[in-house]
């Protein structure tokens, strides 16, 4: 391993770190981090001390919430077949402890602490990681390094290379490599990222799985209790679901939706559902002399045939799909397009504005054929007046987005058999063949 990177990292993280806390008084999210970071080695002590002593331990490390969804259905086999594990959970972002600090298979759910030298070192120390997994990013050389020196073996799954991403910058690039060179396991999403790793930062140990969020959102699909009461007011009829929409994708999406003709029932989830940006919704649809019902004043006397369902409660989303004949996803007009593989999971066709070169996912159900890339109000209402009224061609399109995500899956039981060799190296006498 080349420590040269790390000993110029060690010199100016430091200072960046203190540039940082002077500025946190101006900054609320640089204020965020560091209060947040207050007391996670006492809370983590005092979680730790309760935790019997067992023989494999498993660190977790997720930027945020959707590196985290990549990690649940691993974390998930693991648990099955092994649920003497004991996991501690670590996120870098407030939202992501947030969403997941009540998970109920972890023993520890906790901020990472910042990057140096001695909370790299007393962290390790508490923990005692016999594998560190680490989802997709979110690098921090300190607390890698001690974890390898310390004797844990560190995968990283979900890994990507994209062309503009920082590794390939030649001031970068030496650092990088030499952070990959310590991970005993690099699972790629892609071959084209295993090659890339190979081949330009000579990482022997990479291989690809595939991305574990086409098995989540698998395993998420089997449970659509919470729209069951939903259900028996779309029997039978063509059904369009916008998910997580800004105000950029309701400009377009309304008037496309009122265009004369046969228009599908329209159900509309908001990507933010507090009580500011639901009054402003509101008095759009108002202005437009568009009839709705919020999906919390929701009776029998509803007409889907004549009024928009309007979701104002979070949670829905992913289970609204599971009745829709296809979808609008928002974000495509924004910085980049929301989660495309919850729909497509369903056998339906996926519509989103141009802004999805951030997301592989978006770009394979484009190329195979499950999805449609939208750049005005005129294109979005040829493609929804298209999608209701040619059930062919719904069905063919649907079919493929499914297709793209069934084909997909796997990856879990790839990196979830690597890190099962490594507890069954730890106490070969007590665990049991996964199946």
């Amino acid at each position: 391993m080349n420590r040269f990177p790390f000993f110029f990292y060690n010199i100016l993280f430091p200072i960046v770190l203190g540039i940082a806390q002077l500025l946190s008084t101006l900054y609320p999210k640089l204020r965020t981090f560091f209060t947040v970071r207050k007391g996670v080695f006492e809370e983590l002590e005092q979680k730790i001390s309760n935790t019997p002593l067992v023989p494999f331990r498993l660190w977790v490390h997720a930027a945020s919430v959707g590196e985290f969804e990549q990690a649940r259905p691993i974390i998930a086999a693991l648990k099955a077949s092994h649920p003497e594990i004991t996991l501690f959970i670590s996120f870098l972002s407030d939202s992501g402890y947030n969403a997941q600090k009540n998970f109920p298979d972890a023993a520890a759910v906790f901020y990472l602490p910042a990057d140096t030298r001695a909370n790299a070192r007393k962290l390790v120390s508490l923990l005692k990681p016999d594998a560190l997994l680490l989802m997709r990013y979110d690098f921090w050389a300190n607390h890698l390094i001690e974890a390898k020196k310390q004797g844990t073996k560190l995968i990283l799954a979900a890994a990507v290379l994209q062309n503009n991403a920082p590794y390939f910058n030649p001031i970068l690039k030496s650092f990088y490599r030499s952070i990959f060179h310590l991970f005993d396991n690099i699972y790629t999403v892609s071959s084209k990222d295993t090659v890339a790793f190979r081949q330009i930062f000579k990482c022997e140990q990479a291989k690809t799985a595939g991305d574990p969020r086409f098995d989540q959102v698998c395993l998420r699909s089997r449970n659509t209790s919470k729209v069951d009461h939903l259900k028996r007011f779309y029997t039978n009829r063509t059904v369009l679901v916008a998910g997580s929409v800004w105000e950029r994708d309701e400009m377009l999406l309304l008037p496309a939706w009122q265009e004369p003709g046969e228009r599908p029932s329209l159900v509309l989830v908001p990507h933010q559902v507090n009580s500011e940006n639901m009054t402003r919704l509101y008095q759009e649809l108002h202005s437009r002399s568009l009839a709705y019902v919020p999906v919390s004043s929701l009776n029998d006397n509803f007409n889907p045939e004549k009024e928009i369902l309007v979701i104002d409660q979070a949670g829905y989303l992913v289970e609204l799909y599971s009745f829709a004949s296809f979808a609008y996803i928002g974000g495509g007009f924004g910085v980049n397009v929301h989660n495309t593989l919850e729909p497509a999971v369903y056998n339906i066709p996926v519509l989103f504005g141009p802004r999805y070169h951030n997301s592989p996912e978006a770009e394979g159900l484009v190329a195979a054929g499950g999805a449609k890339v939208i750049h005005d109000e005129g294109e979005l209402a040829r493609a929804v007046n298209t999608l209701t009224c040619n059930a062919t061609q719904r069905a063919e399109r649907g079919m493929a987005a499914g297709l793209f995500v069934q084909e997909r899956t796997g990856a879990t039981a790839i990196i979830a058999e690597s890190i099962e060799r490594y507890s069954l190296k730890n106490n070969p006498g007590k665990h049991t063949q996964c199946t």
